[in-house]
Order: structure tokens, then sequence, then C-alpha cells
């Protein structure tokens, strides 16, 4: 069983990433379950997935302390989630700040030096400076795939099936940038 959770905020294209997930998932064979929960997403709201995949799954839902990969498209999500990963699990951080209404209005800070304290206090926790393959790849929006290239390396998934899978979800227009995006991603883990 493979437990991962994905989370970011509205816009980032979470939601497809884990429409990916679980189409590349399918098509090696497991038996696949989701849940996600995107209240104010479309406000900049946080966003998340648990994506579960193995022989057999019974729930969608990751448990806490069980998650085996944890993507955070975003800092602050990063550390809303810490709560679910597992002893020897995976945090992918994607290091970059999105501020929130609130922040951008003044009512509320941005907490301070999230990063340094991720790469202190856990183990395998890898963050991840994407600006310069997101300026290579043309496009913000490539961020979900470019994520995803880099958790495909931990996961028990075959190459091709994550290639099928996001030509069979992303729209013909954008799939040659999506396709570099998730092969990029993957060479950081290769």
């Amino acid at each position: 069983m493979t437990n991962v959770i994905i989370t970011g905020v509205g816009g980032q294209g979470v939601l497809l990433a884990c429409r990916v997930l679980m189409e590349a998932a399918k098509l090696a064979g497991y038996d696949v379950k989701e849940s996600e929960i995107h209240g104010m997403a479309q406000r900049g709201g946080s966003v998340e997935c648990h994506i579960r995949f193995g022989n057999q799954v019974a729930s969608p839902l990751v448990a806490r302390d069980n998650a085996d990969i944890i993507v955070a498209f975003e800092l602050c999500e990063a550390v809303r989630k810490l709560e679910y990963l597992a002893a020897e699990g995976v945090l992918l951080v994607n290091n970059m700040k999105i501020l929130p209404s609130t922040v951008e209005s003044g009512a509320m800070e941005y907490p301070d030096n999230l990063d340094k304290w991720l790469a202190e206090n856990i183990s395998k926790a890898f963050l991840l400076d994407n600006r310069e393959a997101l300026a290579d790849i043309g496009s913000k929006k490539c961020l979900n795939l470019l994520m995803l290239g880099a958790m495909a390396g931990f996961t028990s998934i075959p190459d091709n099936n994550w290639e099928e899978a996001i030509r069979n979800l992303v729209k013909p227009q954008y799939l040659e940038m999506n396709k570099k995006a998730f092969r990029l991603g993957r060479a950081s883990f290769s």
C-alpha cells in the first residue's frame, strides 16, 4: 500500500496532479482510492488530495502518521500536513511562498524560516527550487507535473504508465509542456 497526500492552494493544479497519479497507478494495475478537499480553492484556499494505491484499498483517507509521500506545492501547506507524514515518509516541497489574502492585507504574518525548519526537522524533506525549471518550461502552470515527476521516483509506478496517464488527462495543446515538466521533475531524482 502506498499512501500519498498532494496539497497546495487553489490554482496550482493539485486536482489534475491527483488525477494523473490515480490514472498512472490504475494503469500500473493497482486498486486506487482518492478523497479531495477543495473548499475555497477558487479563492486561493487550501486544496488537498489523499490517494491510496495497492493490491486492495478499502478506504481513501490517509491516516495520521501514515503518509509515505507528501507533495506540497507551497511551504505553509507542507507544514499543515506534517501530522500525516509517516516516520520514514518523504516530504517533497516546492520551496515557494504564496501569500494568502490575510497576509497581503496585513491582518496576519507569514511564518518566517519554514524552509529552514523543515530541512532541520524532517529527515526526508526535499525542498525544491523550481524557478529555473519553470522558466525553462515557459509556464508556472506546469508546477503540478514538475512536482509529480519528482515524486515518481519514490513510487513503484513505471515511467510508461506516468507518460500514458499524462497523455490521457492533459489537453492536447498543453501536452508537450506538461510532459517536459514531468521529465524535468523526474530527472531531479534519477
